[in-house]
C-alpha cells in the first residue's frame, strides 16, 4: 500500500482527507465515539467469499499488516483477540486515491452502504481540489462494532501520503502509526 518516495505535501494530503470525510450531504458518520467501550475480546469481520479484485496488489500482505497493527493496539488496551465471536467486531476500509481515481478495498468492511458513501466522499475530495500535481493518498477507516447489537461504537480514520517502494519495516511502522492514530481515543472498560 505504501511506496517510498513522497509525492505530495503532507499538509495538502491531510486537508484532502479531512475534506473527503467531511463533505456534506451524507448521513454516514466518519467518526463515532460513544464513550468507553465495555468489552474483553475482539474479532475481525468475516464477510464470506470475496470476488477477485479488479486491480492488482498484495492485498493479503496489507491485510495481515493492518490486522497485526490493530491487534497490537487493542491488546495494548486490554482486549484479547479471538478467532470469531468477540465482544467487538473490528471492520476496516481502505481507500486509495489520486487526482483522477479512487479505489476501495472493503474486504474487511462488509457490505454496508457506509462503504459506498465514504468512498464517494473521498473521491470527491481526492479529485475535486485545485491540486494539479499528481499525488497518491490512502485512507484507513476503522470501525469497532458491538457484536450483539451491530451498532458502531467507535469510528475513526487516518489519511497518509503513499510512498514509493517502502521497505517492509517502513511499511509496517507506518501502518502501525496510522492504526494507533485512528484508535487513539478509544477507551476500553471491562
Amino acid at each position: 500500500m505504501d511506496n517510498n518516495k513522497p509525492m505530495m505535501n503532507p499538509r495538502l494530503c491531510f486537508g484532502l482527507a479531512v475534506a473527503a470525510l467531511l463533505i456534506g450531504g451524507c448521513k454516514t458518520p466518519t467518526r463515532v465515539d460513544k464513550g468507553p467501550i465495555k468489552a474483553a475480546t475482539f474479532s475481525f469481520l468475516h464477510p464470506g467469499p470475496l470476488p477477485e479484485a479488479a486491480f492488482s496488489e498484495n492485498r493479503q500482505q496489507i491485510h495481515a499488516l493492518i490486522q497485526e497493527a490493530i491487534s497490537n493496539n487493542l491488546t495494548g488496551k486490554g482486549l484479547r483477540w479471538v478467532q470469531s465471536g468477540g465482544d467487538l467486531t473490528v471492520a476496516y476500509l481502505i481507500v486509495v486515491g489520486n487526482n483522477v481515481t479512487t479505489s476501495a478495498i472493503n474486504d474487511y468492511f462488509g457490505y454496508s452502504p457506509d462503504a459506498t458513501a465514504l468512498v464517494d466522499r473521498a473521491h470527491k475530495a481526492y479529485t475535486g481540489g485545485q491540486q494539479r500535481e499528481y499525488f497518491q493518498a490512502g485512507t484507513l477507516l476503522i470501525d469497532l462494532i458491538d457484536s450483539r447489537t451491530q451498532k458502531v461504537l467507535a469510528r475513526n480514520y487516518v489519511t497518509r501520503q503513499l510512498l514509493q517502494n517502502p521497505s517492509a519495516d517502513v511499511q509496517k511502522e507506518r501502518i502501525q502509526e496510522a492504526v494507533n492514530e485512528a484508535l487513539q481515543g478509544v477507551r476500553i472498560e471491562r
